[in-house]
């Protein structure tokens, strides 16, 4: 099973969004299980859960891990294909973001269309070196500080911006004969807070 697979296909991404496919995929991604079982985890008729099966192997989300006996009856266990999920971009290609089309640098919505073509060109890099059965050679850094003012933040991204332009110039060798072109993303926003618990009494 893979840690995290991208959805890149429209149809696919439209099965996964299903509450119920939600759920069973998340049941699944706990480990293998039958039509059977399923039913009185989520309290749903064995044959629907086995429709709703059906209809996530065929887009590739779940796949069988065996059968086993069960009275006269053969009983397929599936599982989940991976732990979780992101849907790309790509899976709504007509109106997924492009950050070509303005440049904001202090714009979260300019932000948030280059965090989505990160997915969508990480998903189709994923989903080749697969079926290449290579390696994929990226890199990321996620950490999180505290600003003890909004000028502390400003002189911050300008020391960033010049530090990570200096590594760019330094290393750029757009006429190298083999070289590989490779893009960077750098990102700074606030912190999301954890929405408290909301007490149940």
């Amino acid at each position: 099973m893979l840690d995290v697979t991208v959805i890149e296909d429209p149809e696919a991404a439209a099965v996964s969004l299903d509450p119920i496919r939600a759920r069973l995929l998340a049941e699944l991604a706990a480990g293998p299980a039958s039509a059977a079982m399923l039913a009185g985890q989520v309290g749903l008729p064995r044959q629907k859960v086995n429709y709703h099966l059906k209809a996530l192997e065929r887009h590739g989300l779940v796949e069988l891990a065996g059968e086993r006996r069960k009275g006269n009856v053969t009983e397929r266990l599936m599982r989940a294909t991976a732990a979780s999920y992101v849907i790309s971009p790509a899976a709504l290609a007509p109106v997924q973001p492009d950050p070509d089309r303005f440049r904001d640098q202090l714009s979260a919505r300019w932000l948030l269309a280059l965090g989505a073509r990160l997915v969508r060109d990480v998903g189709a890099l994923i989903t080749g070196a697969d079926r290449a059965r290579k390696r994929l050679a990226t890199y990321a850094l996620d950490g999180e500080l505290r600003f003890a003012s909004a000028a502390d933040r400003a002189a911050f991204v300008q020391e960033l911006t010049a530090g990570v332009s200096a590594l760019i110039r330094k290393y750029d060798a757009p006429d190298a004969e083999g070289g590989r072109d490779h893009r960077i993303v750098v990102a700074l926003h606030p912190t999301v807070k954890d929405q408290p618990e909301l007490d149940p009494q």
